[in-house]
């Protein structure tokens, strides 16, 4: 999987262009699937589409600035579905699902102010404030849905406009409270940002369910990220797969950011979803961080406490995204001689499904720009997936600075690879690739390392990388070695 954004692309109402020429390139090295950014109308031109006002606009309407969202038309992002699906490459949307922001005009409603770090704790008592609660979405004029929001269909707010305070409002009303079935972090997590949205309202309940087959019927999506998971009703999204199980068909790959370092938590959450929801491995990316801080970290533990070793098969395995990227609000900081060890990490290994970040490949943009990661190498190390990453798993975690495995390859894809890395001195591994593969002479893919591991008799050989970095050894007579470095 590819993240085809990050945070600080220009606002050009370029972007579906530039990924419509790029999917080619992206889906001969090995990207499979593209995960694009918020496609939904936001509450400005240069917002990411986190701060969502429309989902029933793709950039069709005149609305919040202008007809394109951030990232260009409609018509601009039908085209980009009609290149993927051209040379195969699925894509995955961005559903922001638990807020509306931009909202055309304030109503009155009576709440109460919650204790931030306890919402579940009032510390007024019940006032009227005036609140940006009300969404008409005039240039849409009714099509495709016909319903406008009102403060009885949210939960909480932000901001009170009478008085322009800042504080967590908690919106009344019969039966009205903060979902039960969201993360318990800071009492009850329901609230996160701008107008959050009560998913108890059967209008909400109903819209959203008819906006997925609406999106279905509009753009041949594969998959659907759904972001903030953590923070709106498990009970409502489950009901929600469902329906579009029921009414489209099922086998969408279903993957939910639910942030967090407690693995027990997010094991329980995809054992609720009943194992058809996959998960960001965000104590994978905390141990990346961790490891690449520390001076002679243990490099065995890596895998310590992640959702890719507890649930593999419903773990996305990643090093970086857009919050954890530098300056974002889950910055990870993760050093920049650690990056080719974790793409090798989660690249060539048998377990998780990887996700490749948009600034590794292409750079980070903005105030504090940063070139590719990697010295340019991961668009290397995603064909080397391709090509050589099958097969049974050897792994020689045995030494706590030096770790390797091996992949022995399948009838059909025979090559196999033997990943060795360090994170202090030069260093070597004896490691096992098969006896069908005596005699052969194995270099270095990345180029870092330089020499030949002539494999033996025994199907063994000794591999090798430079201090603080990693090599990945392969036939030389492999095919597909001639396409490295050139994608």
């Amino acid at each position: 999987m590819f993240q085809a954004f990050e945070w600080y692309i220009p606002a050009d109402q370029k972007h579906w262009l530039r990924l419509r020429e790029a999917v080619a390139g992206l889906h001969a090295t090995g990207i499979d699937n593209m995960w694009i950014p918020p496609a939904c109308k936001g509450s400005s031109q240069q917002g990411n589409g986190y701060d969502i006002y429309d989902l029933y606009d793709l950039g069709e309407f005149d609305q919040k600035g202008g007809v394109s969202t951030k990232w260009g038309t409609k018509e601009d992002l039908v085209q980009l579905f009609e290149r993927a699906d051209d040379v195969g490459c699925g894509i995955y949307f961005d559903a922001v699902l638990n807020q509306k922001a931009g909202a055309d005009r304030t109503e009155e409603c009576r709440v109460i102010e919650v204790d931030p770090n306890d919402r579940t704790k009032a510390i007024t008592d019940p006032y009227s404030i005036d609140g940006w609660l009300g969404f008409d979405f005039l240039g849409r004029g009714g099509r495709y849905s016909t319903l406008t929001y009102h403060w009885y269909h949210f939960s909480g707010t932000d901001y009170n406009n009478a008085n322009g305070k800042t504080a967590i409002y908690r919106i009344l009303g019969d039966g009205k409270d903060w979902s039960k079935f969201v993360d318990k972090e800071k009492g009850n997590y329901d609230y996160l940002m701008f107008a959050d949205l009560d998913y108890t309202h059967p209008e909400v309940e109903a819209d959203v369910k008819a906006w997925g087959e609406w999106l279905y019927s509009q753009v041949p999506i594969k998959g659907i990220r759904f972001d903030a998971i953590k923070h709106y009703s498990e009970e409502f999204l489950q009901s929600l797969v469902e329906h579009l199980d029921n009414r489209i068909g099922p086998g969408w790959f279903l993957v939910g950011e639910f942030w967090q370092d407690s693995l027990d938590a997010m094991t329980t959450y995809i054992r609720n979803m009943q194992h058809k929801f996959s998960l960001f491995d965000a104590p994978l990316v905390y141990n990346f961080s961790s490891i690449s801080n520390t001076e002679n970290a243990d490099l065995t533990k890596v895998f310590e406490g992640t959702l890719v070793g507890a649930e593999p098969v419903n773990a996305v395995t990643l090093v970086m995204n857009h919050d954890t990227q530098p300056y974002q609000a889950l910055a990870a900081d993760i050093q920049p001689f650690f990056k080719p060890l974790a793409y090798c990490l989660i690249l060539l290994r048998a377990e998780g499904y990887p996700c490749v970040f948009y600034g590794d490949v292409y750079g980070i943009q903005g105030d504090y720009p940063l070139p590719p990661s990697c010295g340019g190498k991961v668009p290397d190390l995603c064909l080397a997936r391709k090509l050589y990453a099958y097969g049974e798993q050897l792994d020689y975690f045995d030494f706590p600075q030096c770790i390797g495995w091996t992949r022995l390859g399948t009838w059909d894809r025979p090559y196999g690879l033997a990943c060795v890395m360090s994170n202090a001195g030069p260093n070597e591994k004896w490691m096992y690739v098969g006896r069908e593969h005596q005699g052969e002479v194995w270099t270095d893919i990345l180029g870092w390392r330089q020499g030949q591991v002539t494999i033996n008799d025994n199907g063994w050989g000794g591999f090798n990388c430079d201090a603080v970095s990693v090599a990945v050894w392969v036939n030389g007579s492999a095919e597909g070695r001639d396409q490295l470095g050139k994608l």
